[in-house]
Formats: C-alpha cells, structure tokens, sequence
C-alpha cells in the first residue's frame, strides 16, 4: 500500500502525548487507511468493552531491538522439531490468536476482517510454525517499510510461538545493528521479557520507528500470497 493517500484520521504526535497514558483516543474505524496511518504514526487499536474502539500508544514501549533476542538451549532443541513458513496461513493463525477460550481474549469477528483485508493488501503478515500434527503456533502482524507490528501469537504445542518469533526476528526482519528495522510488541509481557524484549520511553520509541518506517519491506513479506489467502 502507497504512503502517499488520503488520511482518513489524524493522530497526534507521539511527542505532544502526555507521558505514560496509554489510552490515547477513542472513535474512528478499521479501514485500511485508518489502521496504516496509526501504526505509522505509533499507534495501534483494541476494543474497548463491547462496542467502542480504543487507540493506544503505551508509553513505555515494548520493542525488540538488534541484539536483544535470546534463545536458551530448550528453545534451540525447539526449533528443531518445527517447520517455519511465512504467509501460507494467514487467515488460521489470526482464528487461532482469536480462539474465545484464550485468557484475555479481545481479537474480535470486526478485527479479524480488518487485518485479512491488509493480509489481501500486503500489509498484514503471518508466520507459522509446523509439525506432524499441523499448525503448531504462529504469529501475526503489520510490515510497513523495516517496522514490524506484532499483534498476536498462539502456540498448541511447546515453543510453537517463540520457534515462529525467532524465525521472525532472524530470518525475516534481519534485526541486525545496521538494518534500521524494528520489532513492536507494544507491551512488555513476561513471556516477551523471557525472550529479551525491552521497554522504552514513548519519546524515545519515535525517532526508531521513523527510522523503521524508511527502511527497505523485508523480501519475506514481498512474496505472492499463497493460495489460501487469495
């Protein structure tokens, strides 16, 4: 999708934001053009109860920066078991990170239409990891330029989701000291930490991003689509 276009909605500077709040607003929609300018502008949406739709900029940030991946020796052993794609399952991977019995569940039938309609338009991406039995675990997530946004994952076997994420981080992105990218998990969890995510300030999360943003798309994310996902 061409960054030149009409912006359907103006979100504020990431420097005008008042520091740690990260609810930011509330309103607007789902459209393509929408979803493209807050994640480029360093936001992304959740719902908010049953009906509203909140935009969030967390401050601090999750990220994954050059270096910061770390793989212990149970997760190399993993790795070992899985087979990794990217892009040959969208539309499964984003059921499974929305299954109703997950804790904490908010990937509702509205969000799942939005991000297959960036799925259709190269923006929204997915990797999947495989076994005997199938699909295994994956991820998703939105590839603009260098940045990636990472929006969810699931495992149904062990380390199926954490295999995905390191193929993500070293086979797709390259996250290495000169490649400009960037990895936003948007929070910080215990899972994520385990793996060597940090936070950062929102004010210092801008300018990585911008630099994120003009960097080069990975050519993982420029292939066709596959069958399933036409």
């Amino acid at each position: 999708m061409s960054r030149q276009r009409r912006r359907s909605w103006q979100f504020q500077q990431l420097s005008d934001l008042p520091a740690g709040e990260d609810l930011i607003a509330i309103g607007a929609d789902l459209d393509p053009e929408t979803l493209v300018n807050a994640y480029e502008s360093g936001y992304f949406p959740m719902p908010i109860g049953r009906r509203k739709l909140g935009w969030f900029s967390p401050d601090p940030r999750g990220v994954f920066l050059p270096g910061d991946l770390e793989v212990s020796k149970s997760l190399r052993r993993s790795k070992r078991r899985y087979r990794v794609t990217v892009d040959t399952a969208f539309r499964a991977v984003i059921r499974a990170c929305a299954d109703p019995g997950r804790p904490h569940g908010w990937i509702n039938d509205q969000f799942i239409d939005a991000y297959e309609r960036l799925h259709h338009l190269g923006v929204a991406h997915s990797v999947e990891a495989w076994d005997d039995e199938g699909l295994a675990g994956g991820l998703y997530g939105l590839s603009i330029g260098g940045f990636f946004a990472g929006e969810s994952m699931f495992h149904r076997r062990t380390d199926a989701s954490k295999v995905a994420l390191v193929h993500l981080i070293d086979n797709v992105l390259e996250l290495t000291p000169h490649s400009g990218r960037l990895l936003d998990v948007q929070w910080a969890t215990p899972h994520l930490e385990s793996l060597g995510v940090r936070t950062v300030s929102r004010l210092d999360y801008a300018p990585m991003l911008q630099l994120a943003l003009d960097q080069g798309t990975p050519p993982a994310f420029l292939d066709p689509l596959s069958p399933e996902t036409r």
